[in-house]
């Protein structure tokens, strides 16, 4: 079906979250759904890519972004950008083309071009814990998957249940101030997946009143709103990756910040922001980072365990 580009909406109304029933699919359009699964497929965000992945769907993805090259089972695949020519991607004959919101505002040429040419091309990208097992259900759908994508949900859910378990055993919580991008004092919405990972392993959120956006996890916080807490901060931790390339040592050359407890008691920390806000099941990774860093005792060896039942290792 040309002339049309499958624009899929994250909006899933998901209020069964932990107990034994199943959230709402995701919309998708009956010309997509009618012509799934598909063998040629172009990943062009990582978490895409990632995701099909560990779906065991390695061999229906001819091409992906460059991000995701050293993803296991990515060997060898054809790096695709969003800045190549449309040429490029027509030339490689793909039936469907996976891309997130920020590809569609930003390119609307080169999605223009591959919808005209007959390409699938689907946009999507959950920003809530509550919205993964619609999107993984939805790759699945898309990649003939659909087993494998149940099956990440299940493990998810079970890490997330077992890591609760073991937050419950900490007496004292730690109070937690969470960066998401440092030289614009940004961090992260109450809903962000990042405070999901940071609440689930017994963290306390200082900036729960951070500012929310639709379809936006990241809030303007400030410094002065940062630094009415910072009596109260414990634990300092940053996400550190393209979206913020700052270090521990830049955080505690901050002005202003030596106010802050945490600055004061040495305890800033750094997370790979790829284990804390794309939604992979690499947040399992996430949860378990943030607790051996707040309750060492508690997480770093327990917490192996739980990532090993999930089919995942530590190592990141």
């Amino acid at each position: 079906m040309k002339g049309k580009t499958f624009l899929l909406s994250v909006l899933i109304a998901w209020q069964l979250w932990g107990s034994a029933g199943l959230a709402a699919d995701f919309p998708m359009d009956k010309a997509v759904r009618d012509n799934a699964p598909y063998a040629r497929i172009i990943s062009l965000y990582g978490a895409h890519t990632e995701n099909l992945l560990t779906m065991g769907a390695a061999a229906q993805l001819l091409g992906i972004d460059g991000q995701s090259a050293r993803l296991p089972g990515a060997e060898g695949k054809a790096i695709f950008s969003y800045h190549d020519d449309p040429e490029r991607f027509l030339a490689a004959r793909p039936d469907l083309v996976l891309i997130r919101p920020m590809i569609d505002r930003g390119y609307p040429r080169l999605v223009e071009r591959l919808k005209q040419s007959g390409i699938r091309v689907v946009s999507v990208q959950p920003t809530t814990v509550d919205q993964l097992e619609g999107y993984w259900r939805l790759l699945g759908q898309l990649s003939g998957r659909a087993a494998q994508a149940d099956g990440m949900h299940r493990a998810f859910k079970m890490a997330v249940h077992d890591f609760k378990r073991l937050s419950a055993k900490v007496e004292n919580r730690r109070r937690v101030y969470f960066e998401a991008i440092h030289p614009k004092m940004k961090t992260f919405t109450p809903r962000a997946m990042a405070i999901f990972a940071l609440e689930t392993a017994g963290g306390i959120n200082v900036a729960a009143d951070a500012p929310v956006r639709a379809d936006n996890n990241i809030a303007v916080y400030g410094k002065e709103r940062l630094l009415s807490h910072a009596a109260g901060i414990d634990v300092f931790l940053f996400q550190q990756g393209a979206m913020n390339q700052t270090s521990v040592e830049a955080i505690m050359a901050e002005p202003g910040f030596g106010a802050i407890k945490a600055i004061k008691t040495g305890q800033v920390f750094q997370v790979d922001e790829m284990i804390v806000s794309r939604p992979t099941l690499g947040l399992l990774k996430g949860i378990y980072r943030i607790g051996c860093l707040l309750y060492p005792d508690v997480y770093c060896a327990a917490g192996l365990d739980i990532l090993a039942a999930a089919g995942m290792d530590g190592a990141h």
